[in-house]
């Protein structure tokens, strides 16, 4: 079958309808940016902090430059320190490895459950050395992780717990909100998450007004107060523009998100009876905001690329788990046969908001199809 790709592809996401939603409320805001010439800090932050906060059931939220600073601001914040163990499941971007290697602590990476693919409880537990310092759990593809079974983990250790919350913004497990478990977490605003900007952008959320101020001060040069440093910190904020557009879209959050769900259970329906694809499953407990829909098929490559011949846009989250990355070779050891049959089978089918029906049986015919090629 023959597509014209530039009108009838699938696309894995779809900016473009989201900010066609938000456009007139944005550019009227930000006529009032650049009218009062607020363009560092000012009240559209503070507004969307507060707002953010809010929704999640935080007490404060502090706006950042990335995803990547948030993690590394929370785990600064949280008492982490170089040399320091800080575990982690295996299957991640590796930002969040990253975030820990920049304070020049340790990253320890671990196998994952095979069902939902989160961090194991159990490998956690078993990582766990006297030099433990912070157990992050990933809330990957828009689920929340098991956090409930790390928090007696970290209190034996003497450990903290800083989510990495950048895929799950609205996700709960038994009604409280991912990002609201441990001491801090970190969250990205990369404009394809659930709640993105229109470019780069992240925030920190926390209960602990001392984690908080912590964060602002190494955020801002190590800087409360203009030219006094008390600490080496970094430049890390908000930017004015991005907080107007991340304003904007949370008043639709819940609303996209139930979308999700629904295209979700659409998935279900429609690929249900395909031979070869292991579906996606919400963990008891839990209520997913399906960031992304992440099946498993085997023969995944051949599968990806003739979706991408049928004007499909798949992807894969992540093909490569943190110790098997060049950056982190010889780094990092250990075998973590989960994670690592994984990185070989899973398959991100598009999905967003504005999906059509339409669309989502193009792209359950076109799996079909490709799974049960000879």
């Amino acid at each position: 079958m023959n597509y014209d790709v530039e009108v009838q592809a699938v696309p894995l996401v779809d900016l473009a309808a989201q900010q066609a939603e938000i456009h007139d409320e944005v550019m009227a805001e930000l006529d009032t940016v650049l009218s009062s010439a607020s363009f560092i800090g000012g009240p559209a932050v503070a507004s969307f902090e507060a707002a953010y906060a809010a929704f999640l059931g935080a007490r404060h939220c502090a706006g950042v430059a990335n995803g990547t600073d948030a993690l590394e601001l929370a785990l600064r914040a949280g008492g982490v320190r170089p040399g320091g163990e800080v575990i982690l499941p295996a299957n991640t971007f590796i930002a969040t490895a990253e975030a820990v290697s920049r304070i020049g602590a340790v990253p320890v990476p671990v196998d994952v459950d095979p069902s939902f693919l989160l961090v194991d409880p159990d490998a956690v537990a078993a990582a766990v050395t006297s030099r433990t310092q912070a157990i992050v759990p990933v809330h990957l593809f828009g689920q929340t992780a098991f956090v409930e079974k790390l928090i007696p983990i970290a209190d034996s250790c003497g450990a903290v717990i800083i989510e990495d919350a950048a895929q799950s913004q609205g996700a709960t497990r038994f009604g409280r909100h991912a990002g609201t478990w441990g001491l801090a977490a970190g969250t990205s605003f990369y404009p394809g998450k659930n709640l993105g900007a229109a470019g780069d952008a992240g925030a920190v959320l926390t209960s602990d007004p001392g984690v908080d101020a912590q964060v602002r001060l190494l955020g801002a040069h190590g800087s409360s107060v203009k030219y006094r440093h008390d600490a080496i910190g970094f430049n890390s904020r908000l930017d004015t523009v991005q907080a107007v557009v991340l304003k904007a879209k949370l008043a639709r959050l819940q609303g996209w998100n139930m979308r999700r769900r629904a295209a979700a259970e659409r998935y279900a329906e429609l690929l249900a009876d395909v031979p070869d694809v292991e579906l996606p499953q919400e963990a008891p407990g839990n209520a997913d905001v399906w960031h992304l829909y992440v099946v498993r098929v085997r023969h995944r490559d051949a599968v990806l690329e003739s979706l991408h011949a049928a004007g499909i846009q798949a992807g894969i989250h992540y093909p490569v788990p943190v110790h098997r990355s060049g950056a982190y070779a010889g780094r990092t050891s250990g075998s973590f046969p989960v994670a690592e049959d994984a990185a070989g089978r899973i398959l991100s089918l598009p999905l967003f908001p504005h999906i059509t029906a339409e669309q989502q049986e193009r792209v359950a015919g076109a799996l079909s199809c490709a799974v049960t090629k000879p």
